[in-house]
């Protein structure tokens, strides 16, 4: 038998943000007429259900519990409710909002440390899931660590790009410039070297032309 229990509107605030948060089942106290039950909506296993969880599930359905605690931990919860009527306790353990376990005890002790066994058992199993939610988080943490290292590797390796053809155009254009200044050198020699026999060749021909003429 399944059953879709609707949310009632008279939750208090913790309860209503327990809701909000997990989706599992809220009671709570209708008023000062006395406890309401008051449940969110709650699914019951897939295929058929007896004993236990069957009641648990039609007394939600009708509104007739009250919800004592609620702990969850990752997708898993417990819960402890009580049946006024019959003065019995339900303690429910569940996965989302499918019940999978579900005690019946008239002794409060004895639904109280069901209860925390069922609490234990939360923080058992949602332990691999809080580690995986961890792990996700730093998986997306590190994969955009190296998104950024590789953004960072490629500015810096344009800046070296750059750096390089700049390098080599200078080293060229040093090159050149040595060329060109050995160039100019051998160039300057030569030109000495021709002004040289020039002033030769004047003096020269000054002394051929004043040849015969008294000195000055």
């Amino acid at each position: 038998m399944k059953f879709s229990i609707p949310l009632r509107r008279s939750l208090p605030g913790a309860a209503v943000l327990l809701l909000l948060q997990y989706g599992g089942p809220v009671l709570a106290a209708d008023g000062p007429a006395g406890p309401v039950a008051s449940a969110a909506a709650v699914a019951a296993p897939a295929g058929n259900v007896s004993g236990d969880v069957e009641q648990l599930l039609q007394l939600l359905h009708d509104h007739q519990l009250a919800e004592l605690r609620t702990t969850y931990n990752g997708s898993y919860g417990a819960s402890l409710f009580f049946y006024a009527p019959e003065m019995t306790y339900y303690v429910a353990l569940f996965q989302h909002r499918h019940f999978w376990r579900v005690v019946r005890s008239q002794d409060d002790t004895r639904a109280n440390a069901i209860y925390a066994n069922f609490v234990s058992q939360t923080e058992q199993l949602a332990s691999i899931e809080i580690q995986r939610t961890q792990l996700q988080a730093q998986k997306a943490q590190i994969e955009l660590g190296i998104a950024w290292a590789g953004v960072q590797a490629r500015r810096l390796q344009a800046d070296l790009d750059v750096a390089r053809a700049q390098q080599a155009q200078v080293a060229e254009r040093q090159r050149q410039l040595r060329g060109e200044t050995a160039g100019l050198g051998v160039e300057a020699a030569q030109a000495r070297a021709r002004l040289r026999d020039l002033q030769r060749q004047v003096l020269d021909l000054q002394r051929a032309t004043e040849a015969g003429l008294p000195a000055g």
